[in-house]
């Protein structure tokens, strides 16, 4: 299938970057609500009465809905256009920012649920307007620059948020007022957003109103019928397991057994790597662009995370300098974000939303389904002694397997880039 882009050549279309540049603000704070928590635990322990478990499984509420929807928010975008679609995912994550900060557990469940349904329509919503805006040879730069902003935004719910509700807000407070300003940010939204599918078109998207409610997801039809689109999916959700699974949670623990360093300074380094993810993300879609091919690219970013994967998980620590080795394995990882841009690019202009739906989907269910599989395999490897690091280096594999197997699928994807008919 030809790149269906590449006819709009130089193309751009100032209104849909300008609402992407606000749905970057909506991706921002959707981060730092997903990643707020994680620096509240003891307050929501106390205030919830839950134990540990407990309120890991109300925080993890949130990835049910952002899955279905993102499903759900691909579907919208394709068959209604931005406008309205984008704001009421932002109306979805201040309610439920809002009814968190209630304080009681059950009410707290529902705004979780209700902050992974907005929160879906944030990144695809982001990859929306920039295919709509952006010329082609441009669109990897601007998915790059679209997960960086994501990724300082789940830096700033952990540095910025900790000393916050320590200081001028108790924690109830600070989702109460995160509910409100995202509704301050629907509201210019709602009207900077264009209504139809293209910069030269107004009204409603050209799918809107046709057939039942039900019809809106027929265009997944053609996305999923498309290999290329599976395989986007599994390289992006392989690439995208040992940040989500291996440095979100277990990265700490395996700091602080396996390398026996303190608390704080496992958080720090682990917190390098979504600092890596700011600069890797924009810098590999850029050379993505530069180059016009996308595959070298992101066959080369996942080598390179691959090598430092292998240095962090089985050389000495002091190798290299102490918040190096997980700035560089971000740094690498941010070629999970090119599949986002070829998945667009193998499929036609009208099926847009419903690719990064799809792919969006794929990405979650594979952290979601590995998850369990990681924490399995370090309960049968420490055969019911304590962690140590030889069972953390063991489970290890898995994350290094899906690199690898991510790397090989990736030789199967179709080149999209502008020089894809160029000798190289």
């Amino acid at each position: 299938m030809p790149n269906t882009l590449a006819g709009r050549g130089s193309e751009v279309h100032a209104r849909f970057i300008i609402a992407w540049a606000c749905c970057l603000i909506f991706y921002f704070l959707q981060y730092a609500f997903r990643s707020a928590p994680g620096v509240m635990v003891p307050e929501l322990t106390a205030a919830f009465g839950l134990s540990a478990l407990g309120v890991s499984s109300l925080l993890g509420l949130y990835y049910y809905t952002y899955s279905i929807f993102a499903i759900v928010a691909g579907a919208c975008f394709d068959r209604y256009g931005a406008r309205g679609v984008i704001p009421a995912g932002m109306a979805m994550l201040a309610g439920g920012a809002i009814l968190f900060g209630v304080g009681v557990a059950t009410v707290a469940g529902l705004g979780r649920l209700f902050q992974g349904a907005g929160a879906a329509f944030a990144f695809t919503g982001a990859v929306y307007l920039a295919a709509h805006g952006f010329p082609a040879r441009h669109l990897a730069t601007a998915v790059g620059v679209t997960q960086c902003i994501g990724m300082l935004g789940g830096s700033a719910g952990q540095f910025a948020v900790a000393p916050l509700i320590h200081g001028a807000l108790s924690w109830q407070q600070f989702w109460i007022v995160g509910g409100v300003v995202t509704i301050l940010i629907a509201l210019p939204a709602l009207v900077i957003t264009p209504g139809g599918h293209d910069a030269r078109t107004t009204g409603r998207g050209p799918m809107a109103g046709r057939g039942s409610i039900w019809s809106m997801f027929t265009p997944y039809k053609a996305v999923l019928a498309n290999p290329q689109s599976t395989l986007c999916g599994l390289v992006a959700g392989l690439l995208f397991l040992p940040t989500t699974v291996g440095d979100m949670i277990w990265g700490v623990p395996f700091m602080r057994i396996g390398w026996d360093i303190g608390y704080a300074e496992a958080v720090d380094r682990v917190a390098t790597v979504p600092l890596g993810w700011v600069i890797g993300c924009p810098l590999l879609g850029y050379l993505a662009d530069h180059f016009r091919r996308r595959k070298p690219v992101l066959i080369g970013g996942a080598l390179f995370m691959l090598v430092t994967a292998l240095v962090i998980l089985y050389l000495p620590h002091d190798l290299m300098p102490p918040y190096l080795g997980g700035f560089l394995f971000g740094l690498g990882s941010g070629a999970a974000m090119i599949p986002y841009t070829i998945i667009k690019e193998v499929n036609a202009d009208e099926v847009k939303g419903s690719a990064t739906g799809a792919i969006n989907f794929l990405v979650f269910a594979i952290s979601a389904l590995m998850a369990p599989v990681y924490g399995w395999a370090l309960v049968r490897l420490s055969d019911g002694v304590p962690l140590s690091l030889p069972v953390f280096q063991k489970a290890g594999l898995i994350g290094v397997g899906g690199i690898v197997l991510a790397i090989l699928l990736s030789c199967f994807l179709r080149e999209t880039g502008a020089a894809k008919g160029v000798a190289p």
